[in-house]
């Protein structure tokens, strides 16, 4: 049609709507391409039991909210069948709007399943969603989600810090607060200072893909292209080998400093000791790969690319693993059945933030999914950590490039002395 008509390419000054399927697909294209469309007319949507309808009331309420304006309509005598019952479903979206503090207006009527009620209201619809004039379509106030009063600053965004790479991962930070970050493709790792000056570490770095600082003050990296753990001298550069033919994909140390390692390519996650002895100490998970340490650091978890879970296991005396479980349980996106969790991070109350297809998915302690921050440019994270002077920002790799955001919480380190959080609160 573009071709044909001069449209706009300004989101704000583009609606979509529908009726009952076409309405679910409106929204969910908006809601999926904000930065397409940022007005919806809905009426008698099918937000039921049907391809995923019903997930989306849930992920309003957990998702950072989108600049949209939303108008619904349904009616009492709508359809309740085997997926569910139409009229109720609608309410139940209305109700997560409004917990998520979204621009939103309703019309119920009496009418069944057609459009008789929804082509009525049609004008009135259409001045209430473009009342306002020109004016940009902005975040909905108050929000009462999670994320907006235990996560983000409603004044912070996400910012750039370095592109132009061709894929980043690997995200750490050591205890000044500077970030370091690989170039997997380009076999290179990057510091970035506190002053936000992205500057070259290594190159030649043989495939690293992750880095964690030891307690030793050592940048550690699991060398995948030679199969070998490696640390560097944070002054010189200088590399050490720490342990050989270990396949690696990422790498956690604690104050004991041993080294745990996910090897997704073989479904295994090996102990390496300080001595540099090596050992399997789990197989099967399907693609083992994000991993971390628990703030008391008796729990290690990681995350399964190839499906929706974490993996909590206790940590023995000798390091040995214990007590598998598939603890935190991630969205996914619509049609894919694998989550694509990649690397994690916790904060100093023990929540877990996990990069993934859909965008960084935040966890409590109890395993539960309560918020999921909004991706900063379209693609997967493949990584995640805090760090700037206070810890309070959180950094980002994707696709690319690096971004990071000032939030409310406070990384931790794992090298340092494990620290107790407050008991999860239901």
């Amino acid at each position: 049609m573009a071709r044909t008509y001069n449209l706009t390419t300004d989101p704000n000054q583009r609606a979509i709507g529908g009726a009952s399927s076409g309405a679910i697909a409106a929204f969910a294209a908006a809601w999926n391409r904000p930065d397409a469309f940022r007005r919806v007319f809905s009426t008698i949507g099918t937000y039921v039991g049907l391809r995923g309808g019903h997930q989306l009331a849930p992920l309003v309420r957990k998702f950072e909210p989108k600049p949209l304006r939303i108008y619904l309509q349904d009616g009492t005598s709508d359809l309740n069948n085997y997926v569910g019952n139409w009229f109720l479903a609608n309410q139940e979206l209305l109700s997560s709007f409004d917990m998520a503090g979204y621009d939103v207006a309703y019309n119920w009527g009496t009418g069944a399943h057609n459009s008789q009620h929804g082509g009525a209201i049609l004008p009135e619809a259409l001045r209430w969603l473009w009342r306002g004039g020109p004016a940009p379509i902005t975040v909905g106030q108050p929000s009462r989600l999670p994320v907006m009063n235990t996560v983000l600053l409603p004044d912070q965004e996400w910012q750039l810090v370095s592109q132009g790479h061709k894929f980043t991962e690997g995200l750490t930070a050591n205890e000044k607060g500077e970030v370091f970050f690989v170039e997997i493709p380009g076999e290179q790792i990057f510091k970035i200072g506190l002053d936000g000056k992205v500057t070259l570490f290594k190159d030649k770095s043989g495939r690293v893909s992750g880095l964690r600082i030891g307690p030793d003050g050592r940048l550690y990296a699991a060398q995948g292209g030679t199969k070998r753990i490696v640390a560097y001298d944070l002054g010189t550069g200088a590399e050490s080998v720490i342990a050989e033919e270990v396949p690696s994909n990422d790498l956690a140390i604690g104050r004991n400093s041993n080294i745990y390692v996910t090897d997704f390519g073989n479904k295994q996650v090996w102990l390496v000791t300080p001595a540099g002895d090596k050992r399997v100490v789990d197989t099967g998970l399907p693609k083992p790969n994000g991993i971390t340490l628990s703030p008391d650091q008796t729990l290690l978890l990681v995350a399964d690319s190839a499906s929706q879970f974490v993996y909590s296991f206790q940590i023995q005396p000798d390091g040995s693993l214990a007590n598998k479980q598939p603890f935190y349980h991630l969205h996914l996106a619509e049609g894919v059945a694998e989550s694509g969790a990649d690397g994690i991070a916790v904060d100093r109350n023990g929540t877990l933030y996990v990069a993934s297809r859909i965008g960084l998915q935040v966890a409590d302690q109890a395993g539960k999914v309560n918020s999921i921050i909004a991706k900063p440019q379209p693609g997967s994270p493949s990584n995640v950590t805090f760090g700037g002077p206070e810890f309070d920002e959180l950094y980002v790799t994707i696709g690319d490039k690096v971004f990071k955001r000032k939030v409310r919480q406070k990384g931790l380190l794992n090298f340092q002395d494990p620290i107790t959080p407050a008991p999860p609160r239901l």
